[in-house]
């Protein structure tokens, strides 16, 4: 039996997962389910991760976001590194349950591993054709931790 079936309900009709109460999150092929995390003050969009069954029972079970990183193969949890936690105030899943959103208390004021308090620092411009001299503006941008001092390689 899989690890999503040993800790959350089995998926079932289509009315079930969208109306139902019972948690059965739909994982892709890798085990993964998509997770968007908020500031639960002020709303910004702070990352986007993905959480394997391990790391959403964890986050569920402690409090504390937990995701699986897909380059190093390895579940951890955030903020374990810089001390900059995430202490996860909802938890939502979407429609389908193949998403979940997560609000959190940042400590820190970051939670990017650039040092800037979101991922989305970058804002692409509308209005114009795509090409290799389309530049993006940098929004929020300004630093909080510097990025060498926090995670130094031993």
């Amino acid at each position: 039996m899989s690890a999503e079936r040993q800790r959350f309900s089995p998926r079932g009709t289509a009315a079930e997962i969208e109306e139902g109460l019972a948690l059965a999150p739909k994982f892709d092929a890798d085990g993964l389910v998509t997770a968007v995390v908020t500031d639960a003050g002020d709303g910004t969009v702070l990352m986007v991760a993905h959480m394997n069954a391990d790391a959403l029972a964890l986050t569920i079970e402690t409090g504390f976001a937990h995701y699986w990183s897909r380059s190093r193969q390895a579940l951890w949890k955030k903020g374990e590194t810089s001390g900059h936690l995430q202490r996860v105030t909802d938890l939502r899943v979407d429609c389908d349950q193949d998403a979940v959103w997560l609000a959190v208390e940042q400590t820190g004021e970051a939670a990017c591993h650039t040092g800037r308090k979101s991922c989305f620092y970058r804002r692409i411009p509308l209005g114009r054709a795509p090409s290799p001299a389309l530049e993006m503006e940098l929004v929020d941008g300004e630093r909080r931790f510097d990025p060498a001092a926090v995670y130094r390689r031993s």
